[in-house]
């Protein structure tokens, strides 16, 4: 959709180059930032005495605005100018960046992650309008092509380059660098980027926005904050309730608007539902490995953050260099064989990362499971968009993309949060039968009992030392441990199911890719 519309505000051809510098560098402080973050988390954790309940919060604060508002962000610069929306949301990431780089608390940092989230939904579908608006369409494919691959790199880089950071400099310098990026982006694009608008906008949905919102965050509390106040107390089991009604609300409200951010007519589609479900499942549980990966290297291998940052690095590389051969699967083979396929060795995958004991080389303890699932998602990513894409028609086929990411985005966000109440339970649980083995006093035993919050960041009580410390230490490694597999385990179950609703609903090559949309007559829909 993108690259046959036409272009609104065309730049000159020696704006071009800084156009796309400007959009890359804003994109990519978005995709950077969520991935550097999940390495600092463990020194945070550290430096600011947060419980593993504020590390939950703090990447999943920054991941609920973006999931509820990225539709919206995206429409907004229609409406009120790309350029305008765009810069508006570098700034305010910008200033959040700044309030996370000097906050001095979990709280005053899960605030600010909150922000950075709202500046976010605002400046990364801003960065492709502007791109769809300042480029002909001669030129379009090109550019996009220049920002996807760019892309990538921040996306292979941000790890390593924020490990770096952490380790040298500050977890907080992970942060405070987007400041001068931001000065170069507002430098660019007020000098080269034109603005421009859509008089034909579809209408903000601001009542399915403020309901996704409601819903999802009701969700999220309930979920991490259930780990450690019970899912039997008020305030876990009201904001559960108040998220599951206001999604079936959200339902509701989106079935009868007229111009909704979701339009569920898109869902008639068998290939489209397939792929949004495949898509809800098998990202569930790549969020949770993704998030409780660096802690498990950090904490319990001893892995410093530059290399927890790099560990993940294969399954990047290969992502990127197979993408173009899976992509050409749908022609060759039709969408059925590699959604299922593809899965079930990114389940595999999984199954391999609960093998690894506390010791072991990276080479032979992790390295073959990150390899494993890189080959299995290889099979699925382009597959996936592709899927979801020819499932509609063109005219919809933004709208389709839009509702894919967000349901990618939306199944990290929930992903995290239910990861989270596994790992807690699992941990909880493996913690008690190793300090049984313990001679613990009561006190001592009561303080380890409030440690637990912590996770693998937990410590012996004041004044134990000695035997008797290192035998702690290695409970809650061991305990960790278990947890950390329990959530493979459990994402290897999403990737399994992701495949078999892959084979049950996604059709196979020859078989129609699309369905009747609202707004069609049976005429238009019926075959020539």
């Amino acid at each position: 959709m993108i690259r046959s519309s036409d272009g609104a505000s065309p730049c000159a051809a020696s704006s071009g180059p800084w156009v796309l510098a400007a959009t890359i560098l804003a994109s990519g402080m978005g995709f950077m930032d969520g991935t550097i973050t999940n390495v600092a988390l463990p020194r945070i954790q550290q430096e600011l005495n947060a419980s593993a309940v504020d590390a939950l919060w703090i990447v999943e604060s920054y991941a609920l605005m973006l999931a509820a508002l990225i539709l919206v962000g995206g429409s907004l610069g229609d409406h009120y100018g790309r350029r305008r929306i765009f810069l508006f949301g570098v700034g305010l990431f910008t200033v959040a960046s700044l309030w996370c780089g000097l906050a001095p608390n979990p709280g005053q940092l899960i605030a600010a992650r909150a922000v950075q989230g709202v500046g976010g939904a605002l400046m990364i579908p801003g960065s492709l309008a502007i791109i769809s608006a300042s480029f002909s369409e001669a030129d379009r494919g090109r550019a996009i092509g220049t920002w996807s691959g760019f892309s990538g790199v921040t996306a292979a880089l941000g790890p390593i380059v924020g490990g770096f950071l952490i380790d040298n400099v500050s977890w907080r310098a992970a942060f405070l660098i987007n400041v001068p990026l931001a000065a170069l982006i507002f430098y660019l694009s007020l000098r080269h980027v034109p603005e421009s608008r859509d008089p034909d906008a579809r209408r903000l949905d601001l009542p399915g926005a403020a309901l996704g919102t409601v819903g999802l965050g009701g969700l999220v509390f309930g979920l991490i904050e259930g780990t450690s106040r019970g899912f039997a107390s008020p305030l876990v089991f009201l904001p559960l309730l108040i998220g599951v009604g206001s999604l079936v609300l959200f339902v509701f409200v989106e079935g009868r608007s007229r111009e909704p951010m979701m339009p569920l007519s898109l869902f008639r589609s068998r290939n489209f539902s397939g792929a949004n479900l495949l898509t809800l499942l098998l990202y569930m549980g790549l969020g949770g490995a993704l998030y409780f990966f660096p802690f498990v290297l950090i904490q319990v291998h001893g892995y410093s953050a530059t290399a927890a940052g790099s560990a993940f690095l294969p399954f990047i590389v290969l992502t990127f260099l197979m993408s173009r051969w899976s992509g050409g699967l749908v022609t060759s083979v039709g969408p059925k064989l590699p959604l299922t396929v593809g899965p079930v060795i990114t389940a595999v995958g999984f199954f391999l990362f609960a093998l690894p004991g506390t010791g072991g080389s990276y080479w032979t303890t992790f390295f073959p499971a990150v390899v494993v699932m890189g080959f299995g998602m290889s099979l699925v990513i382009a597959p996936l968009t592709t899927t979801a894409l020819n499932a509609v028609s063109g005219r919809h086929s933004g709208l389709a993309s839009g509702v894919n990411n967000a349901v990618s985005r939306t199944a990290s966000l929930l992903a995290v949060a239910l990861m989270g109440v596994f790992v807690f339970a699992a941990f909880s649980s493996a913690l008690d039968s190793r300090l049984a083995q313990v001679d613990l006093s009561p006190s001592q035993q009561a303080a380890m009992e409030r440690e637990k919050p912590d996770l693998g960041a937990a410590e012996p009580p004041p004044g134990v030392g000695g035997q008797q410390a290192a035998e702690i230490e290695g409970a809650v490694d061991e305990a960790f441990l278990s947890g950390f597999r329990l959530a493979m385990y459990v994402a290897a179950g999403l990737a399994l199911l992701s495949a078999l609703a892959a084979a049950l609903i996604i059709e196979g090559k020859g078989s129609p890719a699309r369905t009747q949309e609202a707004g069609q007559s049976d005429a238009e829909a019926a075959p020539a």
